[in-house]
């Protein structure tokens, strides 16, 4: 746990009590503070009072005398569709309010560094896709490489919930844009920003306010470095606010398809092959086609970046390529679980929307997809440049048949369930074929949520005779 700095003896409120709420309350406390707290949900309430908490009931002004902060927890509107009751009654009492993330990065920082001999670094990682592989790989390099290292926000956990820091250690953060958004203390030494596509819009307001969630980590929280996925507008616009000239390396421009030859530092994938420049020459190259647990396009962007951060904290390429090659990727994006008689067995369940099942259906040759469930708005119409790879679709759930007519010439069969689909690929799977789980629909029709999902396609494979 790390105590949160500066509360000593004052009274703060905590809205809302899932897994960073309580992890929030409890270092808070560890701090010296008076906490008290808020949740919409009686029973979660209850739950609280139960374990010793203090419950006040944050939508009476009245409870509000001598409350000196709110932390909310990133799930609760604080603008827009419109900020929750509590958090407006905080506004209109001139009442600050603050996130984990915002009281994380005022508190890692303690005396015991002035002993260390390295001190500790965070590299923090926000965008659209790819963040949560982006951030598992670097992750994975730091410690491939004998680096001390902790992962957490966003993925794996709550950021209160780390340990303090060691020496030379690098803790690693995925942050979404509900955190980066609100955060009155944005303090990472390598920030990544992945890339951005439309999510979440209500709760930002449009586009705009969006890409300004997501850039707050850069223009406020001032890193050392930037690394800066450039595949995108926003991307391109963000590296050039950055950085004061084109030669100027405290910005890295990652890309995924284009030469970027004339930057101070950069790194980018053409045709499988990663290359980092420097002031306008190669200086170390690293052949991507053969990294499993990166497979297509969209993995070489997240490799791009992680290599990017990983270097900017003195890791080596022999180092960084020798971790590629023992990552296995992310449960449920692009996860290889098997092979089978020559027969890969590729686990994409995040895949829910047909951006994602897109990037699944180029990454692999000989496709027999696994799709359906809940499918949105518009189905599966959008993916028909997409399906060249396609030997035939198995499809499931709710929108198999809705699917179904949007498949055109795609050889396809409607089989509703997942043991079905599971089985018919396999028997009719050729060696060289890869069977992929990349529904482009959510799994609300057959399961709670994807990664129940994910698990059962998993299981079947294991029980595959081999």
């Amino acid at each position: 746990m790390i105590p949160v700095q500066g509360v000593e003896n004052q009274t703060i409120a905590v809205l809302g009590l899932g897994r960073s709420g309580r992890a929030t309350a409890a270092a808070l406390t560890e701090g010296g503070a008076n906490v008290v707290v808020w949740d919409d949900g009686v029973d979660t309430r209850d739950k609280a009072a139960a374990d010793g908490m203090t419950v006040l009931d944050l939508t009476r002004e009245a409870n509000w005398d001598g409350i000196a902060a709110l932390i909310t927890s990133p799930g609760i509107p604080h603008l827009y569709p419109k900020p929750h009751p509590v958090i407006a009654m905080a506004y209109a009492l001139g009442v600050p309010v603050d996130n984990d993330i915002g009281l994380f990065f005022r508190s890692f920082a303690t005396r015991d560094w002035e002993s260390y001999d390295t001190t500790p670094r965070v590299i923090a990682i926000t965008g659209s896709n790819g963040k949560s592989t982006t951030t598992a790989l670097i992750h994975h390099i730091l410690r491939e490489a004998g680096r001390p290292t902790q992962i957490g926000g966003n993925i794996g956990t709550g950021v209160l919930s780390l340990d303090p820091a060691h020496d030379a250690e690098v803790v690693v953060l995925e942050l979404s844009s509900y955190q980066t958004d609100l955060a009155r203390a944005l303090t990472p030494d390598v920030a990544v920003f992945t890339n951005l596509s439309p999510d979440h819009l209500d709760r930002h307001g449009g586009p705009g306010g969006y890409f300004a969630a997501k850039r707050r980590l850069f223009a406020e929280g001032g890193p050392d470095r930037a690394v800066i996925g450039v595949d995108e507008v926003e991307g391109r616009y963000l590296a050039d606010q950055l950085a004061m000239a084109p030669s100027d390396d405290r910005v890295i421009r990652v890309s995924s398809g284009q030469k970027l030859e004339r930057f101070g530092w950069s790194v980018f994938a053409r045709k499988g092959y990663l290359s980092e420049y420097r002031k306008g020459r190669q200086v170390a190259s690293i052949d991507l086609r053969e990294v499993k647990g990166l497979p297509g396009e969209h993995n070489h962007q997240n490799a791009c970046a992680a290599y990017a951060a990983t270097r900017a904290v003195g890791i080596a390429p022999r180092q960084i390529e020798q971790a590629f090659h023992s990552f296995q990727g992310l449960p449920h994006r692009s996860q290889r679980v098997a092979e089978i008689g020559g027969v890969a067995y590729v686990n994409d369940s995040k895949a829910t929307n047909v951006d994602a099942a897109a990037k699944a259906l180029t990454a692999f040759q000989n496709i027999r997809w696994i799709a359906g469930g809940m499918g949105k708005d518009g189905g599966i119409e959008a993916l028909q440049p997409f399906l060249g790879n396609v030997v035939k679709a198995y499809l499931i759930g709710h929108s198999a048949r809705d699917f179904a007519l949007q498949l055109g010439q795609t050889p396809h069969e409607v089989l509703e369930t997942m043991d079905q689909a599971v089985a018919r690929a396999a028997a009719e799977a050729q060696p060289g074929d890869t069977v992929l789980l990349a529904p482009a629909a959510a799994s609300f029709d057959q399961y709670p949520n994807f990664e129940k999902r994910g698990e059962h396609f998993t299981a079947l494979v294991q029980a595959l005779p081999r």
